[in-house]
């Protein structure tokens, strides 16, 4: 009967906590709508800020997102995914693999602010590259690195050695297991770590305003300037000069994320 109760209550307050966060979310999602879609329209997407106020359309700054955004996982997928196979794959048990795990769990903790004025610092200033798209896709690169990589190493950890062993008795060699059997096997779960990257990137605003800069134009090439949604959006709200594009801004990030996270659920379902 006690142990009853106790599965009850624990029950009760697991439910209580997750209709709490979706309360939150939907609340959250529905505020941002209600405050944005007004705004909403071909003129706001298509054309530039206008005036001191930042009036008008924001299509500069979707371009330079999507172009960080790009470029930042051209960049670092090979890296975090190529060091995720080495460490589950290759790499013998000892303490350099543990140390190179806790580095890892360790960058994930450092505040977003720490990793802007590294960037200033290395990319912008000690490497000459300035402000530019490719300072900030670098600086980006640091920051999701350890999201893929430790993603991408649990999901390989996560194939069953069934496969491997079955692999290896039709007489595929090390490489062509891990490339037709491990990865396809892990692919939704690598697929989930960099769109978990990806919104990290999109989401990111001081790391971004230290490397790319603030510049309202349409970046072409990667050492092109350019200021992103984010950005955009801290300066408007900050500033307070156009609370309606902000909102309107803030909109279209949401749209941005929920088209990643679909688009990597239909991928892995493929997959």
């Amino acid at each position: 009967m006690k142990n009853k109760l106790v599965n009850n209550i624990a029950m009760g307050v697991l439910f209580f906590s997750s209709m709490l966060t979706m309360f939150i979310l939907i609340a959250i999602i529905v505020y941002v709508s209600v405050k944005g879609i007004p705004v909403i329209n071909w003129r706001f997407i298509s054309t530039f800020p206008e005036g001191v106020t930042m009036e008008g359309g924001i299509f500069p700054t979707i371009i330079a997102t999507f172009y960080l955004t790009t470029l930042t996982m051209i960049i670092i997928s090979p890296i975090a995914i190529g060091g995720a196979i080495y460490l589950s794959e290759y790499a013998a048990k000892g303490r350099l693999v543990s140390l190179i795990r806790f580095g890892a769990d360790s960058l994930s903790s450092v505040p977003s602010i720490v990793f802007g004025l590294f960037g200033f610092a290395f990319f912008v200033h000690f490497l000459g590259l300035g402000y530019s798209m490719i300072s900030g896709a670098l600086t980006l690169s640091l920051m999701v690195l350890p999201v893929i990589m430790r993603t991408t190493e649990e999901a390989i950890l996560s194939v069953p050695n069934s496969f491997r062993e079955a692999s290896f008795g039709l007489g595929a060699s090390k490489w062509q297991t891990i490339k037709l059997v491990v990865l396809k096997s892990a692919m939704p779960r690598i697929l989930t770590g960099i769109i978990l990257g990806v919104g990290r990137a999109l989401g990111e605003t001081a790391a971004v305003i230290f490397t790319a800069g603030l510049a309202i134009k349409l970046p072409l090439l990667p050492t092109d300037t350019g200021r992103t949604m984010t950005c955009h959006l801290y300066l408007l709200a900050t500033e307070g000069t156009s609370h309606d594009v902000a909102f309107g801004t803030a909109f279209l990030l949401l749209i941005m994320i929920l088209f990643f996270n679909i688009m990597a659920r239909i991928m892995a379902k493929r997959v």
